[in-house]
């Protein structure tokens, strides 16, 4: 009789194998659903999930994370975490079928993973200690006993009947499995896990109840020095261009953050601290507010924007001169004989951001903000209080959930990016990106609109040119111009041939300088390069 034949005729030898993985599968739902309850009494943060995901992108290296932004944008939080629960999931299919063999060896395995991502927990910026590994170990005990139990309802034997007497022949036992006593165990295993994680991610949701309250308290004061009225013109009327103030819910938002950080403003503090200042303090979000405001349009860039890319946003911002805040705390820069020339912001989640001092205290429109766009900040944009810099890129400047900054120098400290490869300080490069014709566009033949924005961020541009395939640079329109710290809206009449061509922008800042040709990757300070776009005309 071959194989094929013997799995026809029993087919519990193919099913045996399945119901262990099941067993895998239902004991690792359980290790996660406990731990999101437990996670619920400690923090949100120190869930297996989340903690192991943190610590895979503090580990990632600096080109993977930069490759992860460019193909998943804003999504990278979610397919990294979809990508652990899809590791987690075989992992568990594996160790059930392990411990159908070896059961203490599979139940053993559950509890590695939980050592793991306790570790993990510990190990991150913002780590409470101990008490972050609590959901992980035990979540990873509960599945551990979960996977015993199930895996010994499909280990337990059958007593045979003697061929002789007729009776049952303790002597003589077949294997079998208690078919009963497995579907009981495995449905009340996964509905008490379906429970426990539901319950689990209900409380966690409801921990942030009042930082949401305490952000609907807050009613923004009128501005001691208001932006001035943007001027006639800004915006162009072109179907496809940018907005000259982009959205809330437009704006980019590129951190490390798995779980947005939702703070109290009633309870937040922030310290200043460090070297050079001679006058400590502490301040709440009251302290802030109460102070001098002043309102700005500022274009913020991150750093993983690529030549044409979307991690550039202009919002109109108001908040406290950090220059002011620091300057009555005896903080004085290195061109005035200062000690420190960094600036290192700690964010609640643990991230470090150096700014240098002399850029922050330059007499720019440095601010910890508190609102965006008339409105308090999102709390996906920092909530309750960020920093915002004109004319330095994000991770040297745009600390988020801020609550510390402590003076120190470039040789003594070096930030989170710093230390993944990035270059210590980043002034924002001379860009400008083509918003329409999109890419692969098929325009009639005609006139054809081409349109986009430029940026050069406490420069200002002062020149666009856009050339048709090879041939000349002709000079495009410019919109008119709010600041030097935003960004500048631009057009370009082309008169469209049939036929494939390549369309193609390059920016000069008011410092003389033109827009480098010559293209270079994100890392280590930003990218450069022309921005260019192949349309076909009809």
């Amino acid at each position: 009789m071959t194989d094929d034949e013997k799995n026809l005729r029993n087919p519990r030898e193919w099913l045996r194998p399945a119901l262990g993985a099941l067993s895998g599968a239902l004991a690792g739902f359980a290790a996660l659903a406990v731990a999101e309850l437990v996670s619920a009494w400690v923090r949100p943060q120190a869930g297996p999930v989340i903690a192991v995901g943190g610590a895979a992108i503090d580990r990632t290296p600096a080109g993977v994370k930069d490759w992860a932004i460019r193909n998943f944008g804003t999504n990278d939080k979610l397919i990294l975490q979809l990508g652990i629960l899809a590791v987690l999931a075989v992992f568990a299919l594996a160790l059930g079928l392990v411990a159908m063999r070896y059961r203490r060896i599979g139940a053993a395995g559950v509890l590695v993973f939980g050592i793991v991502g306790a570790g993990a927990a510990t190990s991150r910026p913002d780590s409470t200690g101990f008490a972050d590994a609590l959901p992980s170990v035990v979540g990873a005990v509960i599945g551990a006993v979960v996977l015993f139990l199930l895996v010994g309802r499909l280990a337990v034997s059958r007593t045979v009947l003697s061929p002789t007497s007729g009776k049952e022949d303790d002597s003589a036992r077949a294997p079998g499995w208690d078919r009963r006593g497995f579907v009981i165990a495995a449905t009340a295993a996964a509905a008490a896990s379906a429970g426990a994680g539901a319950l689990g991610r209900a409380l966690n949701g409801s921990r942030g109840q009042d930082a949401i309250a305490s952000r609907k308290d807050v009613v923004l004061p009128a501005p001691a020095s208001p932006a001035p009225a943007v001027p006639r013109g800004t915006q162009l009327r072109i179907p496809g261009i940018s907005a000259f103030t982009t959205s809330n819910s437009d704006f980019y938002r590129v951190d490390t953050a798995l779980v947005v950080p939702k703070v109290n403003a009633r309870t937040w503090r922030l310290r200043i601290h460090g070297k050079g200042v001679t006058r400590p303090v502490t301040v709440s979000f009251d302290d802030l507010t109460r102070r001098e405001l002043i309102e700005r349009d500022i274009t913020l860039t991150c750093v993983s924007n690529e030549v044409g890319g979307p991690y550039v946003g202009n919002a109109r911002w108001i908040g406290v001169r950090l220059a002011d805040l620091l300057s009555e705390c005896g903080v004085k820069p290195p061109s005035r004989g200062g000690p420190a020339d960094q600036l290192v912001a700690r964010s609640v989640d643990g991230m470090t951001i150096g700014s240098p001092v002399d850029d922050v205290m330059d007499g720019r429109d440095a601010l910890l903000a508190v609102g965006m766009n008339g409105q308090p900040l999102p709390f996906e944009h920092g909530f309750p209080v960020r920093m915002v810099v004109p004319g330095l890129y994000g991770y040297v400047s745009a600390c988020k959930w801020i609550t510390d900054i402590e003076l120190t120098t470039f040789d003594a400290y070096d930030s989170y990016w710093v230390k993944r490869t990035w270059a210590r300080k980043a002034p924002i490069k001379t860009q400008s990106r083509i918003d329409t014709p999109k890419p692969f566009a098929r325009p009639k033949s005609g006139t054809v609109m081409v349109g986009g924005v430029a940026w050069a961020q406490h420069r200002g541009i002062d020149k666009v040119e856009v050339r048709v395939d090879d041939g000349p640079w002709q000079e495009a329109r410019l919109a008119a111009e709010d600041s030097r710290d935003t960004w500048r809206l631009w057009s370009f009449p082309w008169q469209a041939t049939k036929g494939g061509h390549t369309l193609t922008v390059r920016a000069s800042d008011r410092s003389g300088a033109v827009q480098a040709e010559r293209r270079a990757p994100t890392i280590p300070d930003g990218a450069s390069g022309w921005h260019s776009v192949v349309v076909t005309v009809e």
